[in-house]
This record gives structure tokens, sequence and C-alpha cells, in this order.
């Protein structure tokens, strides 16, 4: 008799259906516990949550700082670049017009180098743009859900970090806003230097009334003839301005304002 009981209590039976068929029984498992890092955002108090904002924000400050500088480092490597190589071709007539081309050759690998670095400083000032703009912007000026689910983009950002703007995208930002006038300047340079008898090798009789066969013998760069000299610095340079006043970059994330590097 108590194993009768024994097993009726123990038995369990599924519900039936209005067709008659037995569904399968529900899970009566407990959930699962809560993960450590789960349990420790839940026992944050208010003051404590404020204090690991507050020194996330500044750590997010100092590596944007930093490579902050290195970009700057990298734009001061290019004008150090720049005014060297203007200085030996345009100091003596024996200086060939090519240091100027190697010139351009130089600041061309020295942007790509900052586009890269602008994608790492891209992806840490944008974070500090999130506290700035959701954060101490509703501390100062509230305003009713504005943007309240801000905490869970910088939380995915951390778990998953990844750039917010293409190659493509900060090398045109970065030619837009500094390059673009050292490639001027050089290009300025180089025509004075191919056009002007002073600063000729043979002193030929150049100048404003050079004939374009004079000018295309002093451009000649070792066994390239001067006309596919000139016409390659010409394509590259209406490929420049393309890029830095007809093609539209891509913003990416927090880059709009009129505040911005």
């Amino acid at each position: 008799m108590a194993q009768t009981k024994s097993a009726k209590s123990t038995k369990t039976t599924a519900p039936v259906t209005s067709t008659g068929a037995a569904t399968p029984a529900t899970s009566t498992e407990a959930a699962a516990p809560p993960r450590a890092s789960d349990t420790l955002a839940l026992k944050l108090t208010s003051a404590e949550f404020t204090t690991t904002l507050s020194h996330f924000h500044r750590a997010e400050i100092a590596r944007m700082a930093g490579w902050r500088d290195r970009l700057d480092r990298t734009s001061n490597w290019a004008i150090t670049v720049v005014a060297a190589m203007l200085s030996v071709s345009l100091s003596t007539p024996s200086a060939h017009h090519g240091v100027l081309l190697f010139a351009m050759l130089l600041i061309t690998l020295l942007l790509w180098i900052e586009a890269r670095r602008y994608r790492f400083f891209d992806v840490y000032r944008a974070r500090v743009r999130q506290f700035e703009r959701y954060y101490f912007a509703q501390v100062f000026s509230p305003q009713p859900d504005y943007a309240s689910n801000w905490l869970a983009i910088v939380g995915e950002g951390l778990r998953s970090p990844r750039f917010l703007i293409t190659q493509r995208a900060a090398l045109i930002r970065r030619l837009r806003r500094n390059y673009i006038f050292m490639y001027t300047i050089l290009m300025l340079a180089w025509v004075l230097k191919i056009t002007t008898p002073s600063l000729t090798r043979d002193g030929s009789p150049l100048g404003l009334s050079a004939s374009l066969i004079d000018t295309f013998r002093v451009a000649t760069l070792g066994p390239i003839p001067g006309v596919v000299v000139v016409c390659g610095v010409v394509l590259c340079y209406l490929a420049l301005v393309a890029a830095a006043f007809l093609v539209r970059a891509d913003d990416g994330e927090l880059s709009f304002g009129d505040v911005h590097v």
C-alpha cells in the first residue's frame, strides 16, 4: 500500500489537448544562478556606480589623448619632411626635382600611417562623446528618455571592440583636414623647380615663355620621360582633389558637429 501511494505521488500526468494528444510536460528546473559579474552589477550602489563611470570616463580620455598625441606626431613628421625636402630642392640648382617627388611619396606613406592611427583614436573619442552627450549633458540639462540605452551600447563596444570608420574614410578625413595643404605646397614647389631657369641644373631658358618640350625635358626622371612624369603627377593630384572635395567620407559614429578633429 505504501509503495502504491508512493508511486501515485511521484507520477506526473501530461496535460491533454482538445484532440486527446498529450503535450510534453513543462520543465520544472530552477533558473541558472546569476553570473558573478551580474551579481556585482546588481550590488553596486548609486554612489559606487557613479564612481565607476567617473573612473572609466577618465581612462577613456587618457587613451583618447594618447592616440591624439600619436596623430600629432605623424603630422609633425610630415611637416618636417616637407620642410627638409623644400630646403634641399630649392636651395641649389644642382638638386634634382625628384627630391620633391620623393617627398610626395613620403607624406603619402605618413598619411596612410596617420589614417590607421586615426581609426583607433576615433573609437575612444566616440566613447568619450557618448559620456559627454548622454551622461554629463543629462546632468546639466536633463531631457526625458534621451538615449536611455547608451550604456548598453558602450558595454557591447567593450565586449566586441571594432572600428567605427573604414581605412578609406580615415584617409579622406586626414587628407581633407591636414595633408592636402602639404601636397599643394609640394606641387607648387615642383612646378617652380622645373620651370625656373635659376633652379634647374643646366640653366635652360624656361620661365613663362618656355616651350613644353623644354619643360618635359627638365621633368625627366631617370629613364622615365618627362611627359610620363608630368602626366603621372597631374593624375595623382586630380585623384587627391577628388578624394578631398568630391568624395563623401563616412563620418562614422558621433563624428558630426562643428567641434571635431
